[in-house]
């Protein structure tokens, strides 16, 4: 008896579907920029997001910039979960296996890519981000972070919720972006829809992403829904995080 492909064949197997999670795979966009890289009408456009969103693969969060418009990101994890299971609707020999590439030179790491965080004040997002990345990288990664319009100081919950997860703070007061363009990035993140809009030509070409996460300084109610928020910041962090330290794990010297 035949069965119908699986759903994620049938979603991510349109052509402009997949040029979308491709898009999205590398930084949240908003639709106009979406339009304007696949060349589609903003109908037809918003259309195959809206099936992507139904079946769970992207989702949209208000930009904090302009609350008119939207960011729009993809799920990585999900996406991976249903990749395995559409292996094993294909044949059980596809499940993964801890032997699995390990060829000659995976192992071999580009070694301290130069990474650089940006939001607003540079008093929270950009701050705890740099930690994770320092910390998790292991060596193999410098972050920097800074900020479009620096904050007086590091926010206080901020550096709870990074000794919460024991990760160490980087260590430096809030900073303004005046004479980082001139250095040299591999990857240059905004982690704030305003710091997108603000962002400065950066030579040399790095890569540049947009990851849309709500401020969590400006989620109000006691210390306790705060303390959530910047939970919620971190651990959205913490996942782009650990798919850029995969990303980066299969480029090799």
């Amino acid at each position: 008896m035949q069965s119908a492909p699986p759903g994620f064949l049938r979603l991510a197997g349109h052509p402009l579907r997949w040029r979308l999670l491709t898009e999205l795979a590398r930084t949240d966009r908003q639709v106009r920029e979406l339009t304007g890289l696949l060349g589609q009408p903003q109908s037809l456009v918003s259309y195959h997001l809206g099936q992507l969103r139904a079946g769970g693969l992207v989702s949209a969060r208000r930009s904090s910039a302009d609350g008119r418009d939207s960011y729009y990101r993809i799920d990585l994890a999900r996406c991976r979960e249903l990749l395995a299971e559409t292996g094993l609707a294909l044949h059980p020999g596809l499940a993964r296996h801890p032997g699995l590439g390990s060829g000659p030179g995976s192992g071999a790491l580009r070694v301290r890519t130069r990474v650089l965080f940006l939001c607003t004040g540079n008093s929270a997002r950009s701050q705890m981000a740099e930690s994770i990345l320092n910390a998790k990288g292991k060596g193999r990664f410098a972050a920097a972070s800074a900020g479009s319009r620096p904050a007086a100081r590091v926010n206080p919950f901020a550096l709870e919720t990074l000794r919460e997860f024991d990760i160490p703070w980087s260590g430096h007061e809030p900073r303004g972006i005046d004479g980082l363009e001139h250095e040299h990035w591999d990857y240059v993140i905004t982690v704030c829809d305003r710091a997108k809009e603000a962002c400065p030509i950066f030579p040399g070409k790095p890569v540049l992403a947009h990851w849309s996460i709500q401020d969590p300084a400006e989620v109000e109610g006691d210390d306790v829904t705060k303390r959530a928020a910047f939970r919620d910041a971190f651990l959205q962090l913490s996942r782009h995080i650990d798919h850029l330290l995969a990303q980066e794990s299969l480029i090799v010297k």
